[in-house]
């Protein structure tokens, strides 16, 4: 799909249906496209009408994550240092950061060959050069890391139930640093 809704406990690949959003749900909108033979990727996740405190946290908790990636990212560091920014963050506030799903290079197809985990892995040794294209979308979750897979065998939520939220960007490798391809999309830039 193009265009994914993931609602409340949700983490991502929620497929659009006809259930209506209720007063104090979070959807994340996550929209892909494709022109002039390039992918983008992007997303963000909103809040619906009077959402409560602990929710609205979530959901600024986890663009936090998004633009402490996106500031760690510097051209010839490893990616395991993205991961490091984000989980500091996410850790610093209570949350997890979900594992099993990650960011991925990105170009004329979309995954092209390698991942982006959003978690810290200090064997995770391969580094951002210039002409590196890829997302940074951490999915946290207010309780734990791990997720499930629906029966669709798509749709995946986190393991307890408990709430999740991402943001995502699209971003550039040069050689002076990062450059974030989706700034003028949904999700904030940092």
């Amino acid at each position: 799909k193009s265009i994914c809704t993931s609602v409340n406990e949700v983490i991502c690949h929620g497929i659009p249906d006809s259930r209506p959003l209720a007063e104090g749900d979070t959807v994340n909108v996550d929209v892909t496209v494709f022109t002039e033979g390039m992918h983008g990727d992007c997303s963000a996740t909103v809040c619906v009408g009077g959402v409560n405190p602990v929710a609205r946290r979530l959901v600024e908790g986890s663009l936090r994550c998004l633009q402490a990636g996106i500031a760690a990212a510097t051209p010839g560091w490893p990616f395991s240092e993205l991961g490091r920014a984000i989980e500091s963050v996410a850790t610093e506030l209570g949350y997890s950061v979900v594992r099993q799903y990650v960011g991925h290079s990105i170009g004329d197809q979309m995954h092209t060959g390698f991942q982006v985990l959003h978690h810290y892995s200090p064997s995770e040794s391969s580094r951002m050069e210039p002409g590196m294209a890829f997302t940074i979308e951490p999915m946290i979750n207010a309780g734990t890391f791990r997720a499930a897979a629906w029966d669709d065998g798509w749709t995946a939520v986190t393991a307890d139930l408990a709430r999740s939220a991402q943001f995502e960007h699209t971003v550039l490798m040069t050689e002076h640093g990062v450059e974030v391809l989706t700034a003028n999309a949904l999700v904030p830039a940092s």
